[in-house]
């Protein structure tokens, strides 16, 4: 069999040399030798499942050159998953004793990912067949996985190389440093708490971690349930039907993904990916498009082919948001990577992920008062409910829920919520409404008092009382069976109030947990309770 007909698919499109190397890594995972002839047959079958994932991803990866080829933009997305699936055979070859294999399989899904990012900037041309992305632009890929650390290094060069540091940035670094430290700060603080969750999803699409950081502190300071007017939420900020196409929104049981870390930043590094097919590697067009709608930023881009973001004839075409938000971005990711040169200190979190199973039912305010601060500025409200953004802050969370955490967290609770005094003492600030500080006084009763009869006498009211008949016995009044919901009101405060079964009551009232969310005015059914 000739070379040409035993290699197909992705490795044909590699030049000789790049493709004997990759055909090397492959013949190694097959080649190890074994001391007995029960662990061998057992990584024998190891070796065999890895080929066939293996040789299954490739599979997928030609089909999406094929799709990238007629400019399908699926192609790209689906590519990257397949390189992803190879990734996944790496780490099962690193887990069986004497595979070798690790690096020449990661140099392999880098270069076949260099080779596809290639033909998406290459065949994306305008009508009249001119590339609409210039040499610079071709041969400055966004970075792969295998990269994407060395962005994150202290001299940050590659970023350097990505983006333009002009006045406009400048000056948004300038904001950053003065006016708005203190939500810069705070944005680093509460990213620390998610960048486990977050990350990765930028990493594997070869999108610089600062680039991330940037967004969030711009959008949401690193506050999950942030909203706008406009409709967009959570970290990221996703509008609705921006969310949709990317796989965000309600998810069945009440809770909108779109204020999930993980799920908004797997939507925003594809967001991103989808850009970056479009526009090249120009970060500044990507931002625009980001803020100001994707179309607008194509329309501008193949209107003037070759032109940065800067260019009078570009800049001037997006609005007055977009041209504050491009630098702002920009400005954040650049201090995220070079703090010291600007005398800024981020404080350092102890953010070790963990998770703590609910020994009680409780709230995150109840954690936030029994967890104390324990070193922290502000306390764990911030890192519980965005480590958790399923539950509301005052909601009701059941007895063995698991809760994601860190581990200094999971320890606090384990002392001082699950019981003792700090524990009690929580639950009892909790469990405090106002309106139980409110006195009802019923009507005085007079020690005197007169009455007017009919013919315009005055008598003693006691007189007066002596014709009138003994009033019968009053009935008890029944218990109250309806309560419109104030505010500061939580299902489970007026459970508690009325003695109600929480689950009754919330049933009775078509009111789903865990977040059991009522609303102000909101006339509740007190089914289940004992007045």
């Amino acid at each position: 069999m000739s070379e040409s007909a035993a290699v197909s698919g992705p490795l044909a499109r590699l030049s000789p040399f790049l493709r004997s190397l990759c055909l090397l890594a492959l013949l190694v995972l097959a080649a190890f030798p074994h001391r007995d002839a029960q662990a061998q047959s057992r990584r024998e079958r190891d070796l065999d499942a890895m080929k066939m994932q293996m040789a299954g991803a490739e599979g997928r990866y030609r089909n999406a050159l094929i799709k990238i080829d007629n400019n399908d933009p699926a192609g790209l997305l689906e590519s990257n998953a397949a390189l992803e699936d190879m990734e996944d055979v790496i780490s099962a070859c690193v887990k069986v004793k004497g595979c070798p294999m690790s690096q020449l399989l990661t140099s392999y899904k880098r270069l076949l990912k260099t080779d596809v990012d290639a033909r998406a900037a290459t065949d994306a041309g305008d009508e009249d067949g001119q590339a609409l992305i210039d040499t610079e632009l071709a041969t400055g890929n966004v970075p792969s996985s295998a990269e994407a650390a060395a962005l994150l290094s202290a001299d940050g060069q590659r970023f350097v190389n990505m983006v333009q540091m002009n006045p406009a940035v400048q000056a948004g670094i300038r904001r950053w440093l003065t006016d708005m430290r203190v939500s810069l700060v705070q944005s680093h603080e509460n990213y620390q708490y998610l960048r486990h969750l977050m990350a990765p999803s930028f990493e594997r699409n070869g999108l610089p971690e600062a680039l991330l950081f940037g967004i969030m502190a711009k959008e949401s300071t690193g506050r999950v349930h942030i909203g706008s007017r406009a409709g967009a939420v959570g970290l990221l900020q996703f509008m609705p039907a921006t969310g949709r196409r990317f796989g965000l929104g309600p998810d069945g049981t009440g809770f909108d993904t779109r204020y999930d870390p993980r799920a908004s930043a797997d939507a925003a590094a594809s967001y991103l990916s989808e850009r970056y097919s479009e526009l090249g590697n120009n970060i500044e067009l990507w931002l625009a498009a980001y803020n100001g709608g994707e179309g607008r930023a194509l329309r501008v881009f193949r209107a003037n082919p070759n032109r940065s973001f800067w260019e009078e004839s570009v800049y001037n075409q997006f609005p007055a948001e977009t041209k504050d938000y491009v630098p702002m971005v920009i400005a954040a990711a650049w201090l995220y990577l070079h703090p010291k040169e600007y005398g800024l200190s981020f404080p350092k979190i102890d953010a070790k992920p963990a998770t703590i199973r609910l020994a009680r039912a409780t709230s995150i305010y109840e954690l936030t008062i029994c967890l104390g601060n324990s070193g922290t500025r502000d306390g764990y409200m911030r890192a519980l409910r965005n480590l958790n953004p399923r539950f509301e802050a005052d909601g009701w969370i059941a007895s063995g829920t698991t809760l994601n955490a860190t581990v200094k967290i999971a320890g606090l609770y384990n002392r001082y919520c699950v019981q003792g005094e700090r524990a009690e003492l929580a639950k009892r600030l909790v469990e405090s409404e106002v309106s139980a500080a409110i006195v009802r006084v019923g009507p005085l009763e007079s020690v005197v008092a007169t009455a007017t009869g009919v013919d315009g006498t005055v008598a003693p009211a006691g007189a007066q009382a002596q014709d009138k008949p003994k009033p019968k016995d009053t009935p008890k009044p029944k218990a109250a069976r309806q309560h419109k919901v104030e505010r500061g009101d939580t299902l489970v405060s007026i459970a508690r109030r009325y003695s109600c079964d929480l689950g009754d009551l919330a049933k009775a009232n078509g009111i789903k947990g865990p977040r059991y969310t009522v609303r102000p005015g909101q006339r509740l059914k007190l089914q289940g309770c004992g007045g």
